[in-house]
């Protein structure tokens, strides 16, 4: 029996919601699909990018944050997520400016 999952755009908004609730900076740069697209998440802390974060399947199996595209520069990073978001129109790309990130994006994106 599989488990029932909640839709990409109800996370997403949870996501953007608890980031400006804590005093963070959370927007959406591209709307992907609704019920199942995948989340790209551009953490930055203080205005400073950290690193490109993806909503997937990892090594064991489990839902989690991966990792992904080029590390620090900024320009190269939206060229990774621009071209990702032109080969894949219902992509979510999220950017997060608050700090640990990458911990925030986890706690309510993977949750337990």
């Amino acid at each position: 029996m599989t488990q029932a999952r909640l839709a990409t755009g109800a996370l997403v908004n949870a996501l953007v919601r608890r980031a400006n609730r804590a005093g963070g900076f959370a927007t959406v740069l591209a709307k992907g699909d609704a019920t199942a697209g995948a989340v790209l998440v551009v953490a930055q802390d203080r205005g400073q990018l950290v690193r490109l974060w993806e909503r997937g399947i990892g090594p064991s199996g489990n839902v989690e944050l991966i990792a992904v595209g080029p590390e620090g520069d900024a320009q190269a990073l939206t060229e990774y997520w621009a071209k990702r978001r032109r080969n894949d129109p219902d992509l979510w790309v999220v950017e997060l400016d608050i700090p640990q990130a990458e911990r925030f994006a986890a706690e309510t994106l993977i949750g337990d």
